[in-house]
This record gives C-alpha cells, sequence and structure tokens, in this order.
C-alpha cells in the first residue's frame, strides 16, 4: 500500500502540475500482507498490500532497446523502432505495418524522442522533482514520467540532494544532474540503435547538440520562473540565484511563490521588505539576516532592472510566476502522512490530498497545511526525507 500511494498520488500530481507523465487509473488494497524490507537493511515487516494501475500509450523503455542490441538481435531491435514509430501516429507518417521504415525516419524519430526528454527533465527541475533513480529502464520513449520509486521534491535548495538511500554516496541522481544523466541514457539508447541507422555519425551529431538544446530548455524555463518574458541584459541573473538559496535552507516552492510578492515595480525593495516577503520561505528565518540579507538584496536590485527593463509590473509579474511555480507540490511527508492514515484503514487522507494536487497553481481555501515547509519532525523519519527503491 504504502508504495502504491506514493505511485498513485504521484503520477497524478505531476500530470495536473504539466509535467508528461504516465496516469494513474485506480488504487485497490487486496486486503493482504506482503513481506517488505523498506531499506534492505534486515529489518522487514509485513505491511498491507495494493495494486495500482497505470495507464500510458506504451511502457517502452530507452533500456528496452539495450537488451536486443546486446544480444545482437537486430530483427526484434527494428521491430520494437518500427512499433514505437507507428505508435506516435500520423507524427511520422509512417508506412503501414510489413513494409520497413527507412533510416531518415528512424533518426528523426530519436531526435523527437531525445527532444521529448529534453522537455521532460527541463519541468522535473521547474517544479522541484527529483526521480531518484534515473536510469535507462527508467525513461520512457514517450518523454513521460515513469516508475515512481523513491522520488522526492526539492525542499530546502541544494542541487546535491538526492532521494535515494542507495544513491546517497555517489549522488548520480541528484537534483541537478538530472539534465546530465538523461544525456547519457540517450547516448546509450543511441548506441543501441546504430545497426538500424547504419552510421553512426548522425546519432553522434544529434547526441553533440542535445547539452546546448537542454541548456536553452531550462534557461528559459529558469527565466519563466522569475517571470521574465525577455532574456535579461544581466546575463548572470538568473544563474545567481541559485547559490543564493541554497546559502542557506530555502524552500524551493516556497521561494518562489514569495517572489512574485516581492514589490519591485517601484524599483530596489529595501530589506524590510524583503524580509516581509522571503523570510516565511526559510526553515531559519533568522538566516535572512547580514551578509545573506546584503546578498539578496544586491540581487534584488539587479532583478528589479530586469523587469524595468521589459516594463513588467508586479501583478503581472505574479501572474507569470504563478502560473509556472507550484504552490501545492508532493511532499514525501505529506504523502507519508496519507500513507499512515490509509495503513489504519482510513484511505479519506488520500482522497484529500489529491484534491489539493489536482489545482497545484491556485491557492485553496482551508488548505493552507499542505503549502507549508517540512515539519522538523519528518526531515529525518523515514519516508518523509530519504526513500528506498523499495518505497
Amino acid at each position: 500500500l504504502r508504495s502504491s500511494v506514493r505511485e498513485f498520488l504521484c503520477s497524478e500530481a505531476m500530470h495536473h502540475l504539466g509535467v508528461p507523465t504516465t496516469r494513474a487509473l485506480s488504487l485497490v488494497g487486496t486486503g493482504e500482507e506482503v513481506l517488505r524490507d523498506m531499506f534492505y537493511d534486515g529489518n522487514p515487516r509485513h505491511e498491507p498490500g495494493a495494486v495500482v494501475c497505470r495507464v500510458s500509450r506504451s511502457f517502452l523503455r530507452l533500456g528496452s532497446f539495450e537488451l536486443p542490441a546486446a544480444r545482437g538481435d537486430q530483427d526484434l531491435l527494428r521491430q520494437l523502432a518500427e512499433y514505437s514509430i507507428r505508435s506516435e501516429g500520423p507524427a511520422f507518417d509512417a508506412p503501414p505495418p510489413g513494409e520497413p521504415i527507412d533510416q531518415e525516419m528512424i533518426l528523426a524519430w530519436f531526435e523527437s524522442l531525445a527532444a521529448r526528454t529534453a522537455e521532460l527533465v527541463v519541468h522535473w527541475m521547474r517544479v522541484g522533482f527529483v526521480h531518484g533513480v534515473l536510469n535507462t529502464d527508467n525513461l520512457s520513449v514517450l518523454g513521460e514520467t515513469i516508475d515512481y520509486g523513491p522520488y522526492g521534491w526539492v525542499e530546502d535548495y541544494d542541487e546535491n540532494w538526492t532521494p535515494n538511500t542507495t544513491d546517497a554516496q555517489g549522488r548520480r541522481y541528484r537534483f541537478g544532474n538530472q539534465g546530465t544523466i538523461a544525456h547519457w541514457n540517450l547516448v546509450r539508447m543511441a548506441s543501441a540503435i546504430v545497426p538500424l541507422v547504419g552510421d553512426s555519425a548522425p546519432l553522434q551529431a544529434i547526441m553533440d547538440a542535445w547539452p546546448d538544446e537542454y541548456m536553452a530548455r531550462y534557461r528559459a524555463m529558469l527565466q519563466s520562473k522569475i517571470g521574465l518574458a525577455q532574456a535579461p541584459d544581466d546575463s548572470k541573473l538568473i544563474e545567481d540565484l541559485g547559490p543564493l538559496l541554497s546559502a542557506a535552507e530555502t524552500d524551493m516552492t516556497l521561494f518562489y511563490r514569495a517572489l512574485a510578492k516581492l514589490p519591485i515595480a517601484g524599483g530596489a525593495p529595501d530589506d524590510s521588505s524583503i524580509v516581509a516577503a522571503l523570510a516565511g520561505s526559510h526553515y531559519n528565518p533568522a538566516d535572512l539576516a547580514g551578509e545573506r540579507l546584503a546578498a539578496l538584496r544586491a540581487w534584488c536590485e539587479r532583478y528589479a532592472r530586469a523587469a524595468a527593463a521589459e516594463g513588467l509590473s508586479d501583478p503581472e509579474r505574479a501572474r507569470r510566476m504563478d502560473a509556472v511555480n507550484p504552490l501545492y507540490v508532493l511532499r514525501n511527508y505529506l504523502a507519508q502522512l496519507a500513507i499512515d492514515r490509509a495503513e489504519k484503514g482510513d484511505p479519506s487522507g488520500v482522497a484529500e490530498l489529491l484534491d489539493v494536487l489536482r489545482q497545484p497553481y491556485s491557492p485553496q481555501s482551508g488548505a493552507e497545511t499542505f503549502a507549508e515547509k517540512r515539519p522538523d519532525w519528518a526531515r529525518h523519519r523515514p519516508g518523509c526525507s530519504m526513500l528506498s527503491c523499495s518505497s
């Protein structure tokens, strides 16, 4: 039940956030118990059983192509590729089954797949989502989020954070590395389909161009998060915000919502305005003082100039920002509270949380507790911070 609730809630939360994802059709308790070792540490326990039903046009993954390639089974490799291309519908105008698909169409399909993957990861970064186990078998050929295991949402902003206990040492799947890992996975798939193209050079060209294309999408996304429609003349304005957030424990989700309310149209805000608007997004509000406050004030002065150069009013900036920066995200502790109730036979917590997550960008009356910082009790509690692949 624990894992099923997490997958059910997260796939639906992602859909309403505007992130491409598989969907959850149903969640059903079995009435039986299953033995699970949550952290693989020799302490299994019996838990309530459940089944979550997922739906998607396809469950093929990038890794699906590696197996026939490793076996030298080119017939199966081609079948998989042609099935994937035809399942795209009219996008590629594929010939009917029984007629071969040429190399150019396979290249176009892979290039489209790579672009969708870049867009997917940028969406993850926009909402602060960390997949947790981003191997080739956990990336869909459709560019949808798939397999919700040890995921998590960045709370105190840290690009090195990973929610996966088995990733805690190397941090391969950390928040800030998701674009790099997606590229690595695409390279693995490109290598697998070389026999279908006959020449690695065009696939290599797609992969060589991918990091720059990803970074262009990523930068545009960061620009939208601070409400700017035009690239600011201050070329480092966007990049300089991340280090400011990580200098103290700053809740990523709440910070961007608070920044939207900071008045800057009349010029650079003073210290009292900054503290009044942004202190609530800090886990220790006292951190917003001294050198930290001075650094943030200097950044806000630059931000105000960029907004003024665009002729951007405070209400319009807030409207833009609130459209891309969610107020409600599926924090792990919220999911765990719903799981705790469900394990005691009360599923209403799951339904209540799902209702809130269906409108993640709009304030909801009575839902204030779902838009709060992670409480201290959840900082190290199992299921609320670090998780395993059995989570």
